[in-house]
């Protein structure tokens, strides 16, 4: 490499590695905004007016928040599709009318189809995992219509964790139906969510309620917990109380009040026994709660009932006011002791702040106000038309909010957010058109290996290590943020060696893998040709990039260093200039976070 080529990698690895501190300088620097004034939103069934822009900003870049917000990456033509939409009070309801019309894109039926019949060489279906079904998952979201949809249910995977990083690797197909259901159910009843994901085989295998038995003295078996309670903590009201803004009540003496013992984790234990893998053709015959396997057919087929495994004694539930049942009778049916049991979960005061902090997080913001949580938990507890859990009331509640159409500068940081790394990734192929010639995406470390997009992006589609997601809700980096009573989940997998390879992925993404690069079919390209078009004026170039992937806002820093590293370049070598203004601005600070 030329003595310019090594100062610029140098350089430029330097700047990238400065990423993660500069956004948690970012993050750190806040100091919460629940004194901000806002204005309340709309109906939540309404497509009434969103808030009002701040007075200076483009429309341009209002557009890119949020698209941000609301898809996989904001690109040029949508952000002009949306302002020719009307103007800033009524563009972002009719957009997000447009997508919630939209049926959504589906995985299982790509990734069976891409099965060949049995009898397959061992290991076969585990392969498919990343071939075929991260390969759907990424052309449905850098290439789907139904952007909306998608990545609401990418925020909904999060809370409903299932993992191939488990059992489930060898179910392809059932965790492509698992993603399919979050999408199908993104802007429905949360109820009709809740009992589709208890009673799917995948949730079945990753939290063991596939298999729970009845309670026998004699044989030393009592009914698993696994599922009773994460689907209290994790998944609907968390450890303890809340109020409708999110905060914790406390007792008398300033505790937190727990949502519920251990009295009540082995009550909704005993609600969950009884279910297996439903019979179909695959499974021995007879078939019955002891024979019956996992095979192609019944990775999607919700869990069956074998009566004579259900627990019939009386249960406790959770204990609040006006319940829907906190003791179940014995002698009911195992469907009435499941309806009762997720009844008295979905009623609970606490699901509506759980679940809107949980999607502000992931569409908007760490750091949201209680009045946000509460504007929000108030959508979720009526839609407008008295009905619960509705989610598209809930996700128009989140983005049309005053604190999310507030545009956040780099001097007033409240609202910014550290994008997840697979976001990052999303929005470069969908501002320049990252496609492979073979149409695939599964080869994302261009090694062969089919490794996943987790490895090198600490975090990929149904790829979480452990239930507890890719990161904690309540991650707060030791220092500043942790100081300032804030959040920063995102941060905790931003680590020096992930920081890293995301760099290099990057790197490899811009220099090697361009529309000029001769790369393997399956290898996703990223088009490149304005930019060549450009390369002889450094300003022009940069300013090319800054408007497809900041809409024009960058630190004036980044831009004179970005002018001048393109600079040293050979003018001669156009495809290295554009790749050089690609890779600085991809991996910058202003990038890699969300205002």
């Amino acid at each position: 490499m030329s003595a310019w080529g090594n100062e610029l990698v140098r350089n430029l690895t330097r700047t990238a590695s400065f990423a993660a501190t500069a956004a948690i300088a970012l993050l750190s620097s806040c100091s919460g905004n629940s004194d901000q004034p806002v204005t309340e939103a709309p109906p939540s069934n309404s497509p009434g007016p969103s808030a009002p822009a701040v007075p200076g900003a483009s429309s341009k870049v209002q557009a890119y928040r949020f698209l941000n917000q609301a898809t996989f990456g904001a690109t040029e033509a949508e952000a002009e599709r949306l302002i020719a939409l009307g103007d800033a009070a009524t563009r972002y309801s009719r957009w997000i009318d447009e997508q919630m019309a939209l049926p959504e894109s589906t995985q299982r039926t790509y990734t069976q189809a891409a099965l060949p019949p049995a009898p397959r060489p061992a290991g076969y279906d585990y392969s498919r995992q990343n071939m075929d079904r991260e390969d759907i998952w990424f052309q449905n979201s850098v290439q789907g219509n139904d952007q909306l949809r998608q990545r609401v249910a990418w925020a909904l995977a999060q809370i409903f964790v299932v993992s191939q990083v488990s059992l489930n690797n060898r179910y392809p197909m059932g965790l492509a139906d698992f993603y399919d259901n979050l999408a199908r159910n993104a802007f429905g009843d949360f109820r009709e969510l809740l009992q589709s994901v208890t009673l799917h085989p995948m949730m079945g295998v990753y939290l063991s309620m596939l298999g729970n038995r009845r309670p026998n003295v004699a044989l030393n078996i009592r009914p698993d917990e696994n599922y009773a309670r994460e689907i209290m903590q994790l998944f609907t009201i968390g450890l303890v109380q809340l109020n409708p803004d999110g905060t914790p009540k406390l007792d008398a003496g300033d505790e937190p009040i727990p949502t519920y013992n251990q009295a009540v984790i082995e009550g909704f234990a005993h609600v969950f026994t009884g279910w297996n893998w439903a019979c179909s053709n695959g499974s021995p015959n007879p078939c019955n709660f002891t024979t019956t396997t996992g095979t192609v057919p019944n990775q999607f087929l919700p869990m069956e009932l074998f009566a004579a495994e259900h627990d019939t004694g009386e249960k406790r539930l959770l204990t609040y006011p006006n319940p829907v049942k906190s003791v179940l009778p014995a002698g009911q049916s195992a469907t009435q002791d499941l309806g009762d049991a997720l009844d008295n979960i979905f009623n609970h005061p606490n699901v509506g702040p759980f679940i809107a902090v949980r999607l502000i997080h992931r569409l908007v913001t760490s750091n949201p106000s209680p009045a946000y949580v509460a504007r929000v938990s108030a959508a979720f507890d009526d839609d407008g038309t008295g009905r619960r859990g509705i989610l598209g009331a809930v996700v128009r509640a989140i983005l049309l909010d005053a604190e999310a159409r507030t545009p956040a500068s780099t001097a007033d940081p409240e609202a910014s957010k550290l994008k997840e790394p697979v976001l990052r990734l999303t929005q470069l192929w969908r501002a320049y058109n990252g496609r492979a010639a073979s149409g695939k995406c599964y080869n994302i470390n261009g090694d062969g290996l089919n490794t996943g997009v987790s490895l090198p992006f600490g975090q990929g589609p149904l790829q979480a290590a452990s239930v507890f997601n890719f990161f904690s809700p309540f991650y707060a980096p030791p220092g500043e943020t942790s100081d300032a009573g804030l959040v920063a989940p995102e941060l905790q997998i931003t680590t020096e060696y992930q920081n890293t390879l995301v760099t290099n992925f990057f790197y490899q993404q811009a220099f090697n893998r361009n529309s000029r690069s001769n790369v393997s079919s399956n290898i996703v390209r990223v088009d490149i040709e304005e930019e060549m078009a450009l390369a002889a004026d450094p300003a022009a170039l940069v300013e090319k990039v800054v408007q497809k992937l900041l809409a024009g806002e960058i630190s004036p820093a980044l831009r004179t260093q970005a002018e001048q590293l393109v600079a040293r370049v050979p003018d001669t070598d156009a495809a290295a200039r554009a790749a050089t203004a690609l890779w600085l601005i991809s991996t910058s600070p202003d990038f890699a976070t969300q205002r």
